[in-house]
């Protein structure tokens, strides 16, 4: 079966690893001209690691990563809501830079799989295959085709319409430095909560602390490279230790900066042999850490469905019916958890400071349970 997979993000060498694993040859087509370091932490949650240890690189992520054993809910004066331990599982929680994951596939694939500098123009469907069709006037024909080229997706615009993804009122900043400091808890995730802004610390190894910041501001505000150091520190002066700290240790030019957008949950369809994978179907909010380890999940079950059903139309719808209950859940979960994240007013802010204060650990661990315990190798497909 030719398979071609539209972009060489996490979901993308992710699926042609699956896909390779369960004996297929995917062609991965990626518009960049390189794949360079860029980026900022992301979080391998346990339902991702499962995936990572069956496509034989989850050891190569660990090795560079921080482990996450715990998690912390704090006001921005360093008042604890709340502090639990993950339990102990076949699979831990690993926090790393997020080229370190995208070389970890990419060592694993054969280089003569990726294409680079191939920006996707369309496709087209004909009575047994479908052919990609690229902007340097090259085009691949293949007997399935995956769109896993992320928020703004060509495949996805003629799949399903050029609408656009919703914002959702906030800008998130995210950031990576070598700081060492007292306050900073190891092998913990924190998350510290201010009226409409939130900050994020957790290790990326290597002696490294990857740190997110969110604010309440419009669609519409720009801001250069240059200023964002300078309104972090105005954000988020008079917060806790380590929050100013980690912001002035971090060269303002490789902080990244990206408004916050997700879609309605809808299910792929309307194309024999064409699917979508990752951020291309659902993106999410950055509010669970989910964005890269669904992309994961997809990439196991599609690979899954191939291998058992053979047919590529039976086996895409087969792959999508699987996916979107889960998918669609968590999506709306992640945009929930922000839209509460960013409660501005002093009475919504007292409020949820009683709230995360009250939740019993045990619920918390329920609540989070249900994303982690996932396994997309354990699924009936």
């Amino acid at each position: 079966m030719r398979i071609v997979i539209v972009g060489g993000g996490i979901g993308g060498l992710s699926a042609a690893l699956a896909l390779r694993r369960e004996g297929f040859e995917p062609q991965v087509f990626e518009q960049a001209p390189a794949l360079l370091e860029v980026g900022a932490g992301l979080a391998v949650w346990p339902n991702a690691m499962r995936v990572l240890s069956k496509l034989g690189v989850a050891e190569a992520v660990f090795e560079r990563g921080g482990q996450l054993k715990r998690a912390r809910w704090l006001d921005s004066g360093g008042r604890v809501f709340k502090h639990f331990s993950f339990e102990e599982d076949d699979a831990p929680a690993v926090a790393l830079h997020r080229a370190d994951l995208q070389g970890a596939l990419l060592r694993a694939l054969p280089p003569d799989s990726l294409h680079l500098g191939k920006v996707v123009r369309g496709y087209e469907c004909a009575r047994k295959d479908v052919r990609a069709d690229f902007a340097d006037g090259e085009s691949v024909n293949c007997d399935l085709l995956v769109g896993a080229d992320g928020l703004h997706s060509r495949v996805r615009a003629q799949m399903l319409g050029e609408e656009r993804p919703v914002y959702r009122g906030y800008t998130v900043w995210r950031g990576i430095t070598s700081l060492e400091h007292t306050a900073l808890a190891p092998d913990t995730a924190t998350e510290i909560y201010g009226g409409g802004r939130r900050f994020g610390i957790g290790p990326v190894g290597r002696g490294r602390t990857g740190w997110w910041a969110t604010a309440n501001e419009a669609e519409e505000v720009e801001e250069s490279a240059s200023e964002h150091r300078g309104k972090l520190l105005r954000l988020f002066g008079g917060w806790c230790a380590p929050v100013t700290e980690l912001v002035e240790a971090t060269a303002t030019e490789s902080i990244l900066r990206t408004a916050t957008y997700d879609r309605a949950p809808v299910r792929p369809g309307g194309e024999k042999n064409v699917t979508l994978l990752g951020d291309a179907w659902h993106p999410l909010t950055p509010n669970l850490g989910q964005g890269g380890c669904m992309a994961l999940e997809d990439a196991a079950v599609l690979a899954r469905c191939l291998a058992k059903c053979g047919d590529a139309d039976r086996a895409l719808r087969r792959y999508e019916a699987l996916r979107y209950a889960r998918t669609a859940t968590v999506v709306r979960y992640s945009r929930r958890y922000g839209a509460v994240g960013q409660w501005q007013s002093a009475t919504a802010v007292r409020f949820r400071g009683a709230l995360l204060s009250a939740l019993p650990e045990r619920v918390g661990r329920s609540l989070l349970s249900w994303v982690f315990d996932y396994d997309a190798y354990g699924v009936d497909v």
